[in-house]
C-alpha cells in the first residue's frame, strides 16, 4: 500500500518506521522506585527530554554531553540488543529517559515487546499524551516538585490521568521530595489525584559522590526524615514512601 493511500494513517505509518534514539540497554537489574520497585527488568534509555530538571540523574539524554553515544535503533534492533543482553532471562521491559513520551515511533516496540511475551513499563513526567500510553503495562507518571525548577502542566496532566483511568490503565503517580517545599507539592498531586497510587521518594541530592560508603548513610538519613515528615502529616495517607533502591546498591553508576 502506497502513503497515498494511507490518508489518516500516515502519521501513524511514518512514526512507526521511524528510528528511534537510544542511549543505553542494560540489564537485567531491578526495578529502583514507584511500584515495581525491586522488579526484575531490562532497560531501554530514550534520549531527550522537554523538561531541564536541576537535579537531574540523567542530564546526560539531553544536555548534549552523551550525544556521539545516540543511537538511532529500529524496534528489531533493540529487541535484539535486549535479547543478548537478557537472553531467556528476562519478561519485563521498562522505557526511561529523557522522557519517551515524546517519542510516537516507540509504538512499534511496545507492540513487538508484547508479541514477544515481554511486559513493558514507562516513566515519564506526565507533560505529554502518547496513544501508545494505552499499551503499557506499568506506568509511572513523576510530575516535578519546585526544586526542579520545572512548572507543572495541571491541565495537561489532569487529561492525561483522565485518558488511563478511562482506559483502566495500571499507573502510580510518584514525586521525588527535596525538601518541605517538595513535600508540600506531593501534598497539593495526592489531594487532586486521590483515586491514584501515590509514592514519593527522597531525592538524592550528591550526584557527583562517587564513593559508596559516604553516600548510602546520606541516602539512608534522607529517607529517615521522609519517612518521620509523612508519617506525621494527615493529609498524606494512602501514600508510599520508598527510597530510590538502585542507589543504594550501586550508588551514582549509570546503567544500572
Amino acid at each position: 500500500m502506497s502513503m497515498a493511500n494511507l490518508g489518516g494513517n500516515t502519521v501513524l505509518a511514518n512514526s512507526a518506521v521511524r528510528p528511534i534514539p537510544v542511549l543505553e540497554i542494560f540489564g537485567p537489574t531491578v526495578q529502583g522506585e514507584g511500584m515495581l520497585a525491586g522488579r526484575k527488568t531490562m532497560f531501554v534509555r530514550t534520549a531527550g527530554c522537554d523538561y531541564r530538571c536541576s537535579w537531574c540523574d540523567s542530564a546526560f539524554t539531553w544536555d548534549g554531553s552523551a550525544k556521539d553515544d545516540i543511537r538511532l535503533m529500529s524496534a528489531g534492533e533493540i529487541i535484539a540488543a535486549l535479547d543478548q543482553l537478557g537472553g531467556s532471562g528476562y519478561d519485563h521491559v521498562t522505557l526511561s529517559g529523557g522522557n519517551p513520551a515524546l517519542l510516537p515511533q516507540l509504538q512499534a516496540l511496545i507492540s513487538q515487546l508484547h508479541d514477544a511475551g515481554k511486559k513493558v513499563a514507562l516513566e515519564t513526567q506526565g507533560s505529554r499524551w502518547q496513544d501508545w500510553f494505552k499499551q503499557i503495562d506499568h506506568l509511572t507518571l513523576s510530575p516535578k516538585p519546585p526544586s526542579s525548577g520545572m512548572e507543572t502542566d495541571w491541565q495537561q496532566l489532569d487529561e492525561i490521568i483522565n485518558r488511563l483511568l478511562q482506559n483502566k490503565s495500571q499507573f502510580c503517580l510518584k514525586v521525588v521530595v527535596f525538601d518541605e517545599q517538595d513535600l508540600y507539592y506531593a501534598k497539593q498531586v495526592h489531594a487532586r489525584y486521590p483515586q491514584v497510587l501515590f509514592y514519593v521518594q527522597p531525592g538524592n541530592d550528591q550526584l557527583a559522590e562517587q564513593e559508596q560508603e559516604r553516600l548510602l548513610p546520606h541516602l539512608l538519613a534522607r529517607y529517615q526524615w521522609l519517612i518521620e515528615q509523612v508519617m506525621a502529616d494527615k493529609e498524606l495517607t494512602s501514600v508510599f514512601v520508598l527510597p530510590q533502591v538502585h542507589t543504594w546498591v550501586w550508588g551514582n553508576k549509570k546503567g544500572f
